[in-house]
C-alpha cells in the first residue's frame, strides 16, 4: 500500500492513474480511524478503482488549541487498519502541515449562503473557514471523481456540497449513514478519550434523538426542544450545548413545521471536556 507525505508526488501518481482510466474515490479523515471511517472507505472501494484516504489533523478548523493538541494521532495503527481492507486499492496521503499550508497556516474566508453561521458555525468561530480551506486544497491535490463524507457531520456535508457548487469542482460528494456502536453512540475519534463513566452515559444522546423524532411526529418543534432540554437536566454526566431542529436545505431552525420540507435534529453535548455531536432525520 502506497503512503505519500508529499502532495507533488501524490498528484503525479494520481495523474498517471487517471491517464490509465482509473476512477478515484476519496475519503478525507483526521486519522484515529474507526469503523465509521472504514465504512466510508469500503463504500468508496465499491464504486472506484482506487481510493485515496487522507490522514491529516487540520489546524485551521480547531477553535480550541487544547483540542488540537490532544486530538489522537495514530498513523501506524491507521495504516494497518487500511491494509486489512485491501492494500492494493488504497493510497494513503499523510501530509505535514507545511506540505499543505507552506509557511502560511491560515484559513481562506468563505461564504456558504449562510450555512456556515448555523449550529457549529455559531459555537465554533472560524471552523467552517478551516474546513472549506482544507477540503478545497485536498480536492485540488487528489482530483477525485467521488468523495465520501459521514452524515454525523451533516452540516459539514452540506457545506462541502455548497463548496463544490460555488467553485465548480468536478467531484461528486456522497453522504454516508452514521456508523454507530452497538449501544447507539455515533462513532468518533474523540470517543477514545471518554472516561469509563462518560462512555457509559454517552448513548443517552442518540436515545434522546430517537425519542425526539417520535415526538416531532405529533408535537410542535418548540415542545420537542423543551422536552430535550428537560431530559438533559436530569443527566448529570452530560451537558447540553445545543439541540436544534433545522431545515435540511438551509439548516435554519424551524419556526413552523411544513409538510413540504425535510427536517433534521442536531445535538451537541459535553461529556466532561469531550464534545460530542449527533443528528437524526425527522421526516
Amino acid at each position: 500500500m502506497k503512503v505519500f507525505h508529499n502532495k507533488s508526488e501524490l498528484s503525479h501518481y494520481i495523474d498517471q492513474l487517471k491517464v490509465n482510466g482509473k476512477s478515484i474515490g476519496f475519503v478525507p479523515t483526521m486519522g484515529a480511524l474507526h469503523k465509521g471511517h472504514l465504512s466510508l472507505v469500503k463504500k468508496a472501494m465499491s464504486k472506484n478503482n482506487v481510493v485515496v484516504v487522507s490522514i491529516f489533523v487540520n489546524p485551521t478548523q480547531f477553535d480550541n488549541q487544547e483540542d488540537l493538541i490532544k486530538y489522537p494521532r495514530t498513523l501506524e495503527a491507521d495504516v494497518l487498519l487500511l491494509k486489512a481492507l485491501n492494500a492494493r486499492g488504497i493510497i494513503v496521503y499523510s501530509p505535514t502541515v507545511r506540505d499543505i499550508y507552506g509557511d502560511n497556516v491560515r484559513s481562506q474566508s468563505f461564504e456558504f449562503d449562510g450555512l456556515e453561521h448555523e449550529m457549529e458555525g455559531a459555537f465554533r468561530q472560524g471552523h467552517f473557514d478551516g474546513v472549506g480551506t482544507i477540503v478545497k486544497r485536498l480536492f485540488e491535490i487528489v482530483k477525485p471523481d467521488r468523495a465520501y463524507f459521514g452524515e454525523k457531520d451533516f452540516q459539514q456535508l452540506q457545506i462541502i456540497k455548497k463548496l463544490v457548487e460555488l467553485y465548480n469542482i468536478p467531484v461528486k460528494v456522497i453522504g454516508c449513514p452514521i456508523h454507530r456502536a452497538s449501544d447507539g453512540l455515533a462513532m468518533s475519534s474523540r470517543n477514545t478519550r471518554l472516561t469509563k463513566e462518560h462512555r457509559k452515559a454517552a448513548p443517552f444522546i442518540y436515545k434522546t434523538l430517537k425519542s425526539a423524532k417520535i415526538k416531532f411526529g405529533t408535537k410542535s418543534a418548540n415542545s420537542v426542544l423543551e422536552w430535550v432540554d428537560k431530559q438533559f437536566k436530569k443527566q448529570p454526566l452530560l451537558e447540553l450545548e445545543y439541540f436544534i431542529i433545522a431545515d435540511t436545505e438551509t439548516l435554519k431552525p424551524v419556526k413552523r413545521k411544513s409538510t413540504k420540507k425535510t427536517y433534521r435534529a442536531f445535538i451537541a453535548a459535553y461529556a466532561g471536556d469531550i464534545r460530542l455531536i449527533d443528528n437524526i432525520a425527522l421526516n
